[in-house]
């Protein structure tokens, strides 16, 4: 998916660069259901301040080499990003460094070593083209070890840690956290599986996402209506 010229914007604006990302939705079963691990960031940010998000961030030069992962996996990603825009030229190269800082942003947001077999593409989501700061981000959905737990360790964020899925999502219609639209539809999304296992043996097809002019407005009004 690429950004169109005259979608909705005065010719005279220049539209930002979507620079690439990529964000993990950790997950875990318990007993009273489904949880993610997410994190509260802190208000004096320039992206998303006070929101509460999964770990990630934009892919850096480092993401670019160094890596050696199978190849069948990489050939399996690929597939799964096809419509998206690492999908075309050089696929297997792009998808190595974006699930490369995916692995990079979980070991330096959230203190956990995750392999990249325990990663599925998820979902890919771009920021409207109507924003000033602009990411082509890339969500994966995650299983980590039960021997490992992540932890809060960023300054980006106050606080980090497991909260049930339909919590977030209930405190989030009762107006006491935010979430980015991305996060919402996913969060809500996810719920619907119910379990780990069965997010990860779902038929899933990866659609990109390219909202349109004004939506985040929108969805931010539209959340304090039903408050």
């Amino acid at each position: 998916m690429t950004d169109q010229p005259g979608s909705g914007l005065p010719d005279n604006v220049d539209v930002a660069e979507a620079r690439l990302a990529a964000s993990v939705i950790l997950l875990r079963d318990t007993p009273s259901g489904l949880e993610a691990f997410v994190q509260h960031r802190v208000s004096t940010m320039d992206f998303a301040a006070g929101m509460v998000v999964f770990p990630g961030g934009r892919v850096d030069p480092a993401d670019h080499s160094g890596w050696d992962y199978a190849p069948e996996l990489l050939s399996s990603h690929a597939a799964d990003w096809q419509a998206s825009s690492i999908g075309s030229d050089d696929a297997a190269a792009k998808t190595g460094m974006v699930l490369t800082a995916a692995i990079r942003e979980v070991r330096e947001e959230a203190g956990l070593s995750i392999d990249a077999s325990d990663l599925r593409p998820w979902a890919n989501w771009i920021t409207p083209i109507d924003m000033p700061k602009r990411f082509d981000t890339f969500f994966y959905v995650a299983r980590p070890s039960t021997d490992r737990e992540p932890h809060h360790q960023t300054t980006e964020a106050w606080q980090s840690l497991w909260m049930p899925v339909e919590g977030i999502l209930a405190a989030e219609a009762a107006g006491t956290l935010k979430l980015m639209p991305p996060t919402f539809y996913l969060l809500k999304e996810i719920a619907g599986y119910g379990t780990v296992d069965a997010i990860w043996s779902a038929e899933h097809t990866v659609v990109p996402v390219l909202a349109p002019v004004g939506s985040l407005a929108a969805f931010l009004k539209e959340r304090e209506s039903r408050r």
